[in-house]
């Protein structure tokens, strides 16, 4: 009997896999990379063509010896890692540790072969055992190259940053450009000048009947009203009490019917942003969920089944077995009118057409019939997958558009409302909107003016970057590829360039200072055109349409002239320091402002003889508040430190006395639960941001949103900022939400 070893990249695959397969097959894990370059040093040889010189990991090595001592005795070789390019390198790696033979032509070495899969599923193995094929070297060389890429930006930038700002510090060539697009939109943000401008609403009625409805003022004298046209209060009173006096008569009423079409399946990118924006999942949870549903899920005495085809994928393809068994469910459970297949063609360039799109991996599986099987975590997005999956199969939904136009004297006021006439899809994936009904109403109908409202707005500046927002900034950019979104924004946290304030990424001051000296010094490594051209290129190597070597060479030979260049003409006091007319109260000689670990900070020029600071920004505001605080158990000063979630007190007596203290933000909002604290902002121990009574542990009133003061008219909760322009109420059980 032939021996057969198979080698995943993971043991919960492995475990999978080795279910669906006879004794004959032994099932191996390599626990992802075992090669990869070294540590300690570039490991890239940039005189002889970028040959990489490749390491087993410590780690790794015991690993290694295992699958040599198992291959031996096996008769067949089957190298079954991802079907993406890292995958295909894992394999690669795998052959070359193992001794294999890619060249069909050794007498001496074992052959092996290549499978891929897009799930998890016994038809879908066995399928691929009957049809392997070899190693792709294109896909090979395509991360190859993007590894070697990073590496020599990475080990030769680096320490360059270290030497002319400060010690630790780091550039990534994709990394760089997702902290560039976050500061850039910080300065937008800065420099945002709000304008006023008021919006006018006639509620309004039928004469006989009390369902009112609003109409906004959209034109004056037939001229159609911008935005910005009503400026102040003063106009729009004058409005107001002019509207006030008018008829309001129905000139116009237009129906038509509208079309809603589904959004196709899952990307990598897209599965990010939704379920960011309506699971509140992060890149990394979702990406790490998803890996378990699809590796497999032991479903009760049924035995371990993968529930979803691959996550990392940028192709909007679907396989025809799963398009028919979605049009059969379909059919069966909702009628024939709602079933209509669908194909949907990628936008993102370089995209593997022959991969398949996130989808489970039997649509008639419903999430609720195996709900007993998953975790809350994994439950909620295998029914995200499969709702949106199942839907992008379906009909459009189908609106009735109403549209009525009222004239008031020389004012014309507009009023738009839908119902939904047919659910199709969104019988299925639910996207939020609001029904508005009108009564029965006809032309040249005189209305009941019920009031005039004349409500002040300001314009908003762009809203920070969330995690859904920055992958699909990438994405659109062209930056990065699927398996790269969560690894760069773990990354640019990891790093201390940005921080998450209320799920939104905001610059670090070394996040600035070191943007600004890439953009100034190395234009071409935060260059968005230039990363995304990078990118296309890369496509081309795994394509075969380009030779890897020759782009390193393209690359590396300027960067490295310009990095020899900067590192004369370039002064380290020219970026950290910063003179000011302020002397040193010590010695009167003068102050300069310096860059330190927690941000800038004034220091005497007479150092060392004079070793004054004084603190500058948010550190001087925060010692100036707490400047009084003693220590409860001992009677000392307490000061402002620096952990790891941020600032707190802790006693000046140290080591002596331990005593410590959390820095509270104050939000201005009396607590509704006892009504002697106030909500002050606080950090969890995961370092998540949230709401609570500063009564605590008297009161235990706490909320993950940003009170904004005001009070829910339907239930008296508190309403907390939601979005841009959104509040919501803080109770969630009351789905009250409004602008503003």
């Amino acid at each position: 009997m032939s021996k057969k070893l198979i080698i995943v990249e993971s043991p919960t695959k492995a475990k999978t896999i080795s279910k669906f397969l006879d004794k004959t097959y032994t099932v191996k894990s390599s626990f992802g990379h075992l090669r990869d370059l070294p540590k300690s040093q570039l490991g890239v040889d940039t005189e002889n063509g970028f040959e990489p010189e490749y390491v087993i990991s410590p780690k790794s090595k015991k690993t290694a010896s295992e699958l040599k001592k198992i291959a031996k005795d096996c008769d067949e070789i089957i190298l079954a890692s991802d079907e993406d390019r890292e995958g295909e390198a894992i394999a690669w790696h795998l052959a070359q540790i193992l001794g294999l033979d890619l060249t069909e032509k050794s007498k001496t070495k074992k052959g092996y072969k290549r499978i891929v899969f897009h799930e998890i599923t016994k038809g879908a193995i066995l399928s691929a055992l009957e049809n392997p094929r070899k190693l792709d070297l294109n896909l090979v060389d395509a991360q190859q190259a993007r590894r070697i890429l990073d590496r020599l930006v990475g080990y030769k930038l680096s320490p360059f940053l270290w030497k002319k700002i400060r010690y630790g510090l780091s550039a990534g060539r994709v990394q760089s450009v997702a902290v560039r697009l976050i500061v850039e939109r910080e300065r937008e943000i800065q420099n945002f000048i709000k304008d006023e401008y008021w919006e006018i609403n006639s509620d309004l009625s039928k004469k006989d009947k009390d369902a009112n409805f609003l109409a906004k003022l959209v034109k004056i004298d037939k001229k159609a009203l911008k935005k910005l046209d009503i400026k102040d209060e003063k106009q729009a009173n004058k409005i107001k009490s002019e509207l006030e006096k008018e008829k309001h008569i129905i000139d116009k009423i237009e129906k038509k019917e509208t079309k809603r079409n589904p959004l196709p399946p899952f990307t990598t990118s897209t599965l990010q942003q939704a379920a960011g924006n309506r699971l509140g999942y992060s890149s990394k949870q979702t990406m790490m969920i998803a890996q378990q549903l699809y590796e497999g899920v032991q479903l009760g005495q049924g035995g371990a089944v993968g529930l979803i085809t691959y996550m990392r994928t940028d192709s909007l393809n679907l396989s025809k077995d799963s398009l028919e068994v979605a049009k059969n469910y379909i059919t069966n459970h909702f009628g024939k009118e709602y079933a209509e297949q669908r194909v949907f063609k990628t936008k993102s360039k370089g995209a593997q057409e022959a991969h398949e799109a996130i989808r489970p991996s039997d649509p008639s599986r419903t999430p609720e019939s195996i709900k007993e099987f998953l975790d809350q975590k994994q439950y909620k997005l295998y029914t995200l997958i499969w709702q949106r999956m199942l839907a992008s199969q379906m009909a459009s939904a189908i609106s009735d558009l109403t549209t009525i136009e009222i004239a008031a004297g020389k004012y014309t006021l507009r009023s738009s409302g839908s119902t939904i006439k047919f659910e199709g899809f969104l019988k299925v994936y639910p996207i939020k909107s609001e029904e508005t009904t009108f009564p029965e109403l006809k032309e040249k109908e005189e209305l009941k003016l019920l009031k005039v409202l004349a409500e002040q707005h300001f314009t908003q500046p762009p809203a920070r970057y969330n995690e859904a927002g920055l992958v699909k900034a990438l994405e659109e950019f062209g930056i990065g590829r699927p398996s790269t979104y969560a690894p760069i924004i773990s990354t640019i946290q990891d790093r201390g360039y940005v921080k998450k304030e209320e799920k939104r990424f905001a610059p670090e001051e070394i996040g600035f200072i070191v943007n600004d000296f890439l953009v100034e010094h190395f234009p071409k490594i935060v260059d968005i055109e230039f990363t995304a051209k990078m990118e296309g290129d890369l496509d081309k190597v795994a394509e075969g349409e380009q030779d890897w070597r020759k782009l390193m060479k393209d690359f590396y030979d300027p960067f490295i002239e310009n990095l020899k260049i900067k590192e004369k003409t370039i002064d380290k006091k020219a970026i950290t320091e910063e003179k000011t007319d302020e002397k040193c109260d010590a010695c009167g000689s003068p102050m300069i402002i310096k860059l330190g670990r927690f941000g800038k900070f004034m220091a005497c020029t007479n150092y060392p003889t004079c070793k004054t600071t004084k603190p500058m920004g948010d550190e001087k505001k925060l010692i100036e508040e707490f400047s009084d605080e003693v220590c409860e158990k001992c009677g000392k000063p307490m000061v402002v430190k620096h952990g790891r979630f941020g600032a707190f007190l802790g006693c000046s007596g140290y080591p002596e006395c331990k005593t410590i203290k959390s820095i509270s933000k104050p939000t201005g909002v009396k607590c509704p639960e006892c009504g002697k604290g106030d909500i002050v902002e606080k950090k969890s121990k995961a370092g998540r941001n949230f709401y609570g009574c500063n009564n605590y542990p008297e009161c235990k009133f706490a909320m993950w949103q940003k009170p904004t003061g005001e009070k829910c008219t339907k239930c008296g909760s508190l309403m907390a900022f939601a979005a841009k322009d959104k509040q919501i109420c803080s109770n969630k059980e009351c789905k009250h939400e409004k602008e503003g």
